[in-house]
């Protein structure tokens, strides 16, 4: 079972198990896993037993959406005590660029287990991401525009 947890000062954690389609298991802290609105919902509703399936999610991709929320819990417990948020608010727009610094494929891994478990500020991030990638050359050829000012 792998563990990741969040780095803030939280004594009395809950823990909530996650498994991935490939069956393995993350421990993670409740607190941070709730972003997932999609998680959130579940518990709310008392619909967790000790494992929670995620099964349109690979192992090596939960890890990266549990890295991401870690990250973006971290940065919310930090930033309750300062005076300024605008250091913080620059290191994790920093932070969230190089995290998405990855292939294609798993930039579209992470857009669907966004999408699946509801994650509003890492699916933003991953379309975002995508949508800077495209350049208008490639979308005239994909939808076979051969100029963009054509006469009516």
């Amino acid at each position: 079972m792998s563990t990741l947890t969040s780095n803030n000062n939280n004594n009395n954690k809950k823990m909530i198990v996650l498994e991935s389609y490939d069956k393995e298991t993350f421990e993670v802290d409740k607190s941070v896993i709730q972003q997932s609105q999609m998680i959130k919902n579940m518990i709310e509703d008392c619909c967790t037993n000790e494992c929670i399936p995620v099964p349109n999610v690979s192992s090596n991709i939960l890890a990266k959406v549990i890295e991401y929320c870690n990250k973006h819990a971290a940065d919310h417990y930090a930033s309750k005590g300062q005076d300024s948020d605008t250091r913080n608010d620059a290191e994790l727009k920093t932070w969230d660029a190089d995290f998405v610094k990855v292939d294609k494929s798993t930039l579209y891994d992470l857009i669907m287990a966004a999408n699946y478990l509801d994650i509003q500020r890492l699916l933003d991030l991953s379309c975002e991401t995508v949508a800077e990638m495209i350049e208008p050359e490639e979308i005239r050829k994909e939808f076979n525009i051969t100029n963009d000012f054509t006469h009516t």
